[in-house]
């Protein structure tokens, strides 16, 4: 299906992670598709993955950013729209389920907030004179753990929680313009990084087992894919009357009957 995101200017932060994580994979997954991406990431590998897609003929850049540090994030929108000189989409994909409980000092807990939640706000704020120009479109990538909690990571909750927030204000705030604002919910995925945590544990095999058998759909993980063609899908004009919403790709985890869970 061509989704019509050929030339697109697509801004997404957190794309540079490990191959085969969730940004990583929407990245290529807008490639493909012909998009420009312009990526946000504090991650130096970001200019290797922009350089590979300039290679193939994708007008990608690279914008090296600590998204906690709003100095550095209106450096790099300047940059895009020094660039560009337009933007039609932004994808808030930064996300670091980092621990920060309710032991945690204050100035830890600030941190992941502006990890968390207010490098998407910043970003929204610098782009928003070129998506009003373009009538674009914004997703925010959201964690499960905004609706059902976790434990032990009040900074990340707090945070994903604002997220959603953000995405319904700014639904309505925006509409006027035209401009369409949603978020992805996200549960289990199999990434590089959720490998990395299971392997951490003492138990991991069991745990793994534990966590599969959990979810409804086929007792699996949600694929970075799925979730890089619900975003793509999300972003693009086949779901141009879409706004203010919740999508969630977890194989019915969060919201279906636990008496579909038979063991």
């Amino acid at each position: 299906m061509d989704l019509g995101l050929k030339g697109k200017v697509v801004v997404i932060s957190g794309a540079a992670g490990i191959k085969g994580s969730i940004g990583e994979t929407i990245l290529q997954s807008l490639a493909n598709e012909g998009a420009t991406p312009a990526i946000i990431d504090r991650n130096s590998r970001g200019f290797g993955y922009a350089e590979g897609l300039q290679k193939k003929g994708i007008d990608a850049s690279f914008f090296q950013t600590d998204v906690t540090d709003p100095e550095q994030i209106k450096i790099a929108m300047d940059g895009v729209i020094d660039k560009y000189g337009r933007i039609d989409v932004v994808i808030n994909n930064v996300g670091v389920n980092d621990g920060v409980g309710l032991d945690a000092s204050y100035e830890e807990f600030m941190n992941s907030l502006k990890l968390n939640l207010v490098s998407y706000f910043l970003i929204v704020k610098h782009a928003l004179p070129l998506l009003i120009a373009s009538k674009g479109n914004i997703l925010n990538i959201g964690s499960k753990v905004a609706l059902t909690g976790q434990g032990g990571t009040s900074g990340y909750a707090a945070g994903k929680g604002g997220v959603l927030g953000l995405t319904r204000e700014w639904a309505v705030d925006l509409i006027k313009y035209g401009i369409r604002s949603n978020a992805i919910i996200i549960a289990e995925s199999w990434t590089p990084a959720y490998d990395n945590w299971i392997k951490t544990l003492e138990n991991g095999a069991e745990k793994l087992k534990s966590i599969v058998k959990k979810i409804p759909l086929e007792n699996r993980m949600t694929t970075p894919q799925e979730i890089a063609d619900t975003c793509l899908f999300a972003i693009s004009e086949k779901s141009s009357h879409t706004t203010g919403q919740f999508i969630t790709i977890d194989g019915g985890y969060v919201h279906l009957d636990r008496s579909l869970l038979t063991e």
